[in-house]
């Protein structure tokens, strides 16, 4: 059986697309560090390069490049089996694979940097291989956590652009324009996660939160109270900066932005969000609503500064521009 790095360059080239989840497993090979293993298959899968992976962990871009080369030396030293485990092997990965795949959605769903919004070849190779992972682990509810979460975010995609390619925010989308499909099936997924523990997990949880925007046939109709008593859940079992920064959306849209800035601004000292353009244009926006528009024109002008994409930086300059002091 062909090792790691010998089938690599025959996992680029084939069109089936079965390798591609071997090459995740052996990514993933407990040998390396959680880390390591997401750093590597989202550089060797997805072909985001080191500094996108960077932005996507929020760490420093020498510290994801040492991360991949010692894991391919890693792997290349105890001369990995390019295979998919089974039986416990299987479990001891599964976490670790959930991951990249979630993460190489992530940056085809936003892309990190770049002219585009989004990048639609990475957000169905993800639908792909969550598809597979739910039929490879049919009794593992994270799977179809992870795939409902998946599908119904990708059942947004045609809406989260208007006709001259700019992004549009999530409560100006036409909501006709989501697909009905991905919605049934990320629901289907969701529902067998749930009938599968009375725990749910990460991307459950998430998953529970979309869920609630594909139910609702408009912006009005959000449940937002349950989001944002989701969101505290969320924040319990998967505890990190981001779910506490979408926590204060959730709460501002739920009880008043006065209650989601006040989250909002116990995160300015956090240090892996200092560059992290969503911090300050969630400021922006609950600033903004609260009618402190200097104070929000210059945050919104800020996260456009750390945007290093052209459509969101675009976005963020244009929602400065339109507040009046």
């Amino acid at each position: 059986m062909p090792d790691f790095v010998d089938a690599l360059d025959a996992t680029r080239a084939d069109d089936i697309g079965d390798d591609m989840l071997r090459l995740i497993f052996t990514a993933c090979h407990p040998l390396l560090p959680t880390e390591a293993r997401v750093a590597l298959t989202l550089k060797l899968l997805g072909g985001l390069n080191t500094h996108e992976i960077a932005r996507a962990f929020l760490v420093a871009e020498p510290t994801i490049a040492q991360r991949i080369v010692r894991a391919k030396r890693t792997l290349r030293g105890a001369r990995v089996p390019f295979e998919v485990p089974r039986g416990a092997a299987l479990g001891e990965r599964l976490a670790s694979v959930l991951e990249v795949v979630y993460l190489v959605f992530n940056e085809g769903y936003t892309a990190t940097a770049g002219d585009d919004w989004m990048r639609p070849a990475l957000i169905e190779e993800a639908l792909r291989l969550g598809r597979m992972l739910a039929e490879l682990a049919p009794n593992e509810p994270e799977v179809h956590g992870l795939a409902a979460l998946m599908e119904l975010q990708a059942s947004r995609t045609k809406a989260r652009i208007d006709s001259a390619g700019r992004p549009v925010l999530l409560l100006d989308q036409n909501r006709a324009r989501w697909d009905r499909l991905l919605i049934r099936r990320g629901l289907a997924a969701l529902a067998r996660a749930n009938a599968l523990t009375t725990n749910p997990g990460t991307y459950a949880l998430q998953a529970a939160i979309a869920a609630c925007h594909a139910r609702a046939s408009n912006a009005a109709e959000t449940d937002w109270v349950r989001i944002a008593g989701l969101y505290d859940v969320l924040a319990r079992v998967s505890p990190s900066p981001v779910v506490e920064l979408n926590r204060a959306v959730a709460v501002g849209m739920a009880f008043g932005p006065a209650a989601g800035l006040e989250i909002a601004d116990t995160l300015r000292g956090e240090h892996s969000l200092q560059d992290y353009q969503w911090l300050p244009s969630v400021r922006g926006d609950l600033l903004a609503k609260l009618g402190r528009n200097k104070e929000a024109r210059a945050e919104f002008a800020r996260a456009a500064g750390l945007a290093q994409n052209l459509c969101e930086r675009e976005l963020l300059l244009a929602r400065a521009s339109e507040l009046q002091d």
